[in-house]
């Protein structure tokens, strides 16, 4: 009785350290790279829902691996639907907390969208993880320079309503 404390505190070592070991990433399935490389030629190609298509199917062979996320939010963002692209990069966050290209991502998905005030927090957090000279801070910065794009304020004049 006197060795079970000891005992279950061993376990609990034992227990999450070979969770932790386990959880690296892995090499990703050649099937869903070759998709990824497929999705991303259609994307080239201006074909956004056959690189939709491509990422989704590589995401079906092989679900744990994070940088598809990334690919399917850059083929939302340029088919318009920056919720939908954010979501992606909150997933691809999820998965890897420190994505710097996650984090830029959504600043910029955030700054189509026209919320500034939240890519500002984005810009702010990525200062702080990889400095100002960073690529993607410094992509990031150069968005929110430029702002919402000129189509964002058009839609609300025209669907604003009228005052009474």
């Amino acid at each position: 009785m006197r060795f079970a404390p000891a005992a279950a505190a061993l376990s609990l070592f034992l227990a999450t350290t070979a969770s932790v070991t386990s959880a690296q990433d892995k090499a990703p399935d050649p099937r869903a790279e070759a998709l990824v490389i497929q999705g991303q030629a259609a994307l080239k190609a201006g074909d956004t829902q056959g690189a939709i298509d491509a990422y989704e199917a590589a995401l079906a062979i092989d679900p744990g691996y994070t940088p598809i996320f990334l690919e399917l939010a850059e083929a939302a963002r340029q088919d318009g639907l920056q919720g939908k692209a954010i979501r992606y990069y909150r997933e691809a966050l999820n998965r890897d907390p420190g994505n710097f290209a996650a984090i830029s991502g959504e600043g910029a998905a955030l700054v189509e969208k026209g919320a500034l005030e939240k890519a500002k927090r984005n810009l702010a957090r990525l200062e702080s993880l990889c400095g100002s000279s960073c690529p993607e801070t410094l992509a990031l910065q150069t968005t929110i320079a430029a702002g919402p794009p000129a189509r964002l304020a058009a839609e609300t004049d025209e669907t604003a309503p009228a005052s009474n």
